[in-house]
């Protein structure tokens, strides 16, 4: 008689391992997106135009989506325990710099933005971490689990603003610093590399992948998914107060309000996946994503109604991601570092995007409905492109795939 699948995934791999890797993700999220929640306080105190805020909350996106290839490369190299501890490291005396020197310049906040990527990048070691120690039938709920340290953007966009007003907002980089040193404390007593690891490659192996189709797809669907929820974690907290002029700290909660919810589902979009296919979940889910911002494009009235135009937004996002994470291993799983990397710098490239073509819209029209049609365009392109290639994947994927008959795509 088989185990109840609860127990079965709790006995499937190391859960220490499962808690360390959110909880490095998680708050490794909130030091990525910092610059969002203080934008408001930054923007002000270096007067900065539309043009330079969107830039300055899209460029820690963007360095974080090239660094992810770099952490997957270092993942299938050193193993992922190393290259998490590396990482955290990077990221803390990054901040402890900023906090001890200032920030005087809009010079000095891309650079800052630049280190902060790697706390993005912790994407590429926390979910190949996981992912190596399940089997595939529970690959999704693993990933999903895992990828929910996108909760960290839910505490950035809560705590930043209120301790920014109090404190000043340089401090909150003093105290991320701290946080992420306790953080890496309890990392390094928690986590494990599993005990097989795929061989190492060649630089020109990874490259390989990138000579697949399917490596490409991935790349856009997540582009999409991550993209549409980082890029607007990012924004939204600028976009609340000049569109309904809320102050700092309220423009924080309604942030939290939307972030929180695509967060929360992540997890939720690898059981769904598992569930009843990853490949029917995310056909859905884009429709969805692309419908939402369409609407808040027009610019709406009230806050309530734009409230909850992103809250159904960012759910369909979030539970996006997990849908794609539930498939890359299962296509890619002797290449999961290097396309954990590969796919979420796409991811990345596609938050830098709407973060930044949000600033430029507003700038250049006055308006921000150009940025978010756009990227409502791109969405419909996933969708068509999910459904072009459903037929082939769900044919191809289980050949040579043990135990494929337990894992729905």
């Amino acid at each position: 008689m088989s185990l109840p699948v609860e127990k079965s995934f709790l006995k499937s791999g190391h859960f220490p391992t499962l808690f360390a890797a959110f909880t490095y993700f998680d708050f490794s999220f909130m030091c990525w997106v910092l610059l969002g929640p203080l934008g408001i306080q930054i923007s002000k105190a270096l007067a900065l135009d539309p043009a330079h805020k969107g830039l300055m909350v899209a460029t820690p996106v963007l360095a974080g989506a090239f660094l992810r290839i770099f952490n997957g490369v270092l993942v299938d190299h050193f193993g992922a325990k190393k290259s998490a501890i590396f990482a955290q490291i990077v990221v803390i005396l990054g901040l402890a710099a900023a906090w001890l020197l200032g920030v005087p310049s809009f010079a000095a906040v891309l650079l800052l933005g630049v280190v902060l990527g790697m706390a993005g990048a912790s994407f590429a070691i926390a979910l190949p971490m996981a992912s190596r120690w399940y089997p595939p039938e529970h690959q999704g709920k693993a990933l999903g689990l895992a990828g929910a340290g996108n909760f960290g953007t839910v505490i950035a966009a809560l705590a930043a603003p209120a301790l920014g007003l109090h404190f000043g907002w340089v401090n909150v980089f003093g105290m991320s610093a701290l946080l992420m040193t306790a953080v890496l404390a309890l990392f390094i007593v928690l986590a494990k590399d599993a005990p097989v690891q795929p061989p190492r490659q060649t630089l020109g192996g990874y490259l390989k992948v990138l000579a697949i189709a399917d490596t490409w797809w991935f790349m856009l669907f997540y582009a999409v998914t991550f993209g549409g929820f980082v890029g607007l974690a990012s924004s939204l907290s600028i976009y609340f107060h000049t569109q309904y002029g809320l102050a700092p700290v309220q423009a924080g909660y309604a942030v939290a309000g939307c972030v929180f919810t695509g967060s929360m589902f992540r997890p939720a979009g690898g059981w769904v996946a598992d569930k009843f296919g990853g490949i029917t979940a995310l056909s859905v889910l884009y429709l969805v994503a692309a419908a939402m911002l369409m609407l808040v494009s027009i610019g709406l009235p009230t806050l309530t109604m734009a409230l909850a135009a992103f809250v159904v937004a960012m759910l369909a996002l979030g539970l996006g991601n997990g849908a794609v994470f539930q498939l890359v291993p299962v296509r890619f799983g002797r290449e999961i570092g290097v396309m954990t990397g590969l796919v979420g710098c796409a991811g990345g490239i596609g938050g830098f995007y709407l973060a930044s073509s949000l600033g430029y819209s507003k700038q250049w029209t006055g308006s921000y409905q150009d940025g978010f049609l756009i990227f409502a365009g791109l969405a419909l392109v996933a969708f068509i492109g999910i459904n072009a290639v459903k037929k082939e994947w769900r044919a191809s994927f289980s050949r040579g795939v043990a135990e494929m008959d337990r894992v729905k795509i």
